[in-house]
């Protein structure tokens, strides 16, 4: 059987981090919601997404497919039943699908005449950005259990204090001493051939992934995830970083989410509760306005490639674009645009020229290419993000 995950009806909501990847491509927990699938299915997928990104996520297609919802984290529970739908079967959740079986050219708008196999199960289901922090720690115990189910831990060295040892796993290559793991709240990862400085004190749930690196000194409260080859210092609280991006100084991040290639600048810092303590709104691409989270706690949400001057500050409810660069005193408006140049005295576009060649330096410090479809990807974001620019 072939295994395609689709992004769904939830696309939109996730913006901006869907701009620049399929919803399969999210990191929530340790992995990313594709990892989770082919991990569970032991199969590899591919992806149906928006045509824009398709060159760079393309789908595979096969004369039997399931197709996969990809706001829908896998479990146990569910795998089995998706790997045992057969023709005309749909199975759903409520009133939303989770899988269903197509025939190879077959286009699937309507499940009125599927037999519909309803999921009485427990399952994760992200399909707003702030789903992203919020249901981390859940996913992370999952993601922690489907990683070591079998497997030995590398030693603890003998310099690293810890409570709950039991729930503490160590992948070989990793570099850690004199720092202080509580693992009492939720399991802690530590990724292949990742760091922990000297001074680090973690409290989980937490993950730091392959090739991550926590700086001197640094204070983080789970559940938090940091991403492959990312670099954080200061204090992080319920916060996922997708990977390869920086906050490497002192500064407070909380209950927020950044995509990739991001840089947070010295002793910048983001406001996670309002002071009146009321519900945070935050920007909805969908609706283009600010919208109800239902949550007191929500701080910055910023897509791939943007970046913040030294001494930043963010206010409650953030939401950065793609490719942003924000600096100077004072608080950025609430929503900042997608090639947004500029802070809080008023901003004008980041021209692509501009941003390219930041993106190509950037990436090639961590020995990756700024391809040719990276470039048409963010080409077409600039375009569809125009509107939102003050030219």
């Amino acid at each position: 059987m072939n295994y395609i995950l689709f992004d769904g009806p939830y696309r939109n909501n996730l913006l901006p981090f869907t701009f620049t990847r399929p919803v399969a491509d999210l990191r929530v927990g340790i992995l990313t919601i594709r990892q989770k699938w082919e991990s569970y299915l032991e199969y590899t997928t591919t992806t149906v997404t928006e045509d824009y990104l398709s060159d760079k996520f393309p789908m595979i297609e096969m004369e039997e497919n399931i197709m996969i919802n990809a706001s829908f984290l896998p479990n146990l529970e569910v795998i089995e039943v998706v790997k045992s739908l057969e023709e005309n079967q749909a199975l759903f959740k409520d009133e939303d699908v989770i899988a269903f079986f197509a025939k190879e050219g077959e286009e699937v708008t309507d499940f009125s005449k599927f037999e519909t196999v309803e999921f009485d199960g427990e399952i994760i289901k992200i399909e707003h950005t702030w789903d992203i922090f919020a249901k981390n720690g859940e996913a992370l115990a999952e993601d922690f259990n489907l990683i070591t189910k079998g497997r030995k831990s590398q030693p603890i060295p003998s310099t690293v204090s810890t409570i709950n040892p039991d729930d503490i796993f160590i992948e070989p290559g990793a570099t850690l001493n004199f720092a202080i793991l509580n693992a009492s709240s939720g399991p802690i990862y530590i990724g292949r051939d990742s760091e922990v400085m000297e001074g680090s004190i973690v409290r989980g749930p937490f993950a730091l992934c392959d090739h991550a690196t926590l700086k001197l000194g640094a204070k983080i409260y789970g559940p938090t995830t940091i991403g492959p080859h990312s670099k954080v210092g200061g204090e992080v609280n319920n916060s996922v970083i997708f990977g390869y991006s920086n906050k490497g100084h002192d500064g407070f991040l909380g209950n927020s989410v950044l995509g990739e290639w991001c840089n947070l600048g010295a002793d910048s810092n983001n406001s996670n509760l309002k002071n009146n303590y009321a519900e945070v709104r935050l920007w909805d691409y969908q609706t283009e306005g600010f919208a109800k989270t239902g949550l007191q706690f929500c701080g910055l949400m910023m897509g791939d490639h943007s970046k913040c001057g030294i001494n930043t500050m963010f206010n409650t409810g953030t939401v950065v674009g793609v490719s942003a660069n924000i600096f100077g005193s004072g608080f950025p408006r609430n929503f900042v645009p997608s090639f947004s140049w500029g802070g809080s005295k008023g901003f004008v576009t980041y021209k692509t020229s501009k941003a390219f060649e930041v993106a190509e330096v950037v990436m090639a410090r961590r020995d990756e290419e700024f391809s040719e479809k990276d470039k048409a990807i963010l080409e077409y974001v600039f375009e569809e993000t125009k509107k939102y620019r003050r030219e």
